[in-house]
């Protein structure tokens, strides 16, 4: 049995009557063709794989990231990821948002509005991982950085989900698809590895970071039975530790070893998964960990 078989045959065996069991059963995905999908943090790692993904399937795809311009120290534009989805006859548009502005989450509303009539899927993937602050150890974080994670990590998802609200329940219904970490457990049940200080010499010790994706765990938790009534699912998702372009840049300066980080396609097709199963009020306000949910179902990658 492999270590992800493991972990899940841990995680059914401990789930009580009162919670719905880890679900076994791989559901029919539904054609997306045509939906309209707004993606964050669409300029490289896990945002801009989904969202190839996601073009390939034939959905219209809204690229939003702050990074507009080639970077020294880190690589992929929205451009670029715009470029290579049209390049493949894919149809997206990419609009430069910061996260931590609220009127740019509403121009990035409207110009998904302007350009394809309506929103159908969100997938909040944008977060706070660069610069000083990723690796800052608590008593060195500031209130100006701690807030700064709440609001890219947490609020810029409470805004987006306030504004396609309505017209997701305009169109019919729609997704919601937050990514999340491994902070903690939805329903306290073992969903997901335990809270680790390291993988190897790959520190973890980021509390903003994981005290705000734990509030955005929760948030989704406590909006599903409302959303629900809108014909709107709102669906966690841990991806792992996953080799993104910034790992790779981390692993590179610091000797680590990321022999246990999982490929991107792993969350972004999951992503794809959970915008298209038949059945998403099985998945519903909980959060689930990609590689086990892959391999669980039996998933395959293409």
């Amino acid at each position: 049995m492999s270590k992800v078989s493991e972990n899940v045959a841990f995680a059914q065996s401990a789930v009580g009557a009162e919670y719905p069991s880890i679900p076994a059963v791989r559901q029919r995905e539904l054609d997306i063709a045509g939906k309209v999908v707004v993606i964050t943090g669409a300029s490289r790692g896990m945002g801009k794989q989904a969202a190839l993904d996601f073009a390939r399937r034939g959905a219209r795809v809204v690229l939003a990231a702050r990074t507009v311009e080639t970077d020294a120290s880190l690589p992929g534009t929205i451009g670029e990821t715009l470029a290579a989805i049209e390049a493949a006859g894919g149809e997206a548009i990419a609009v430069a948002t910061d996260l931590a502005e609220e009127a740019d989450l509403r121009a990035l509303i409207d110009a998904a509005m302007a350009r394809f009539g309506g929103v159908d899927i969100l997938v909040n993937n944008a977060a706070a991982t660069t610069g000083d602050i990723w690796g800052k150890p608590f008593l060195d974080l500031t209130r100006e950085e701690w807030l700064y994670q709440f609001a890219v990590n947490v609020h810029a998802p409470f805004t987006l989900t306030q504004l396609v609200v309505p017209i997701m329940e305009a169109r019919g219904g729609g997704r919601i698809i937050n990514l999340s970490t491994g902070s903690g457990e939805v329903f306290r049940q073992p969903e997901e590895l335990p809270k680790l200080g390291a993988v190897g010499g790959f520190s973890l010790a980021v509390p903003g970071y994981y005290s705000s994706k734990r509030a955005l765990d929760r948030f989704g938790n406590a909006m599903a039975p409302e959303l629900h009534a809108r014909n709107i699912a709102i669906i966690g998702l841990h991806p792992g530790l996953v080799a993104t372009e910034l790992v790779a840049i981390r692993v590179k300066e610091r000797g680590l070893d990321d022999s246990v980080a999982v490929p991107m396609t792993v969350p972004a097709r999951m992503m794809v998964y959970f915008a298209a199963c038949e059945n998403p009020w099985e998945y519903t306000g909980r959060l689930f960990w990609a590689e086990r949910e892959l391999e669980g179902l039996g998933i395959p990658l293409a």
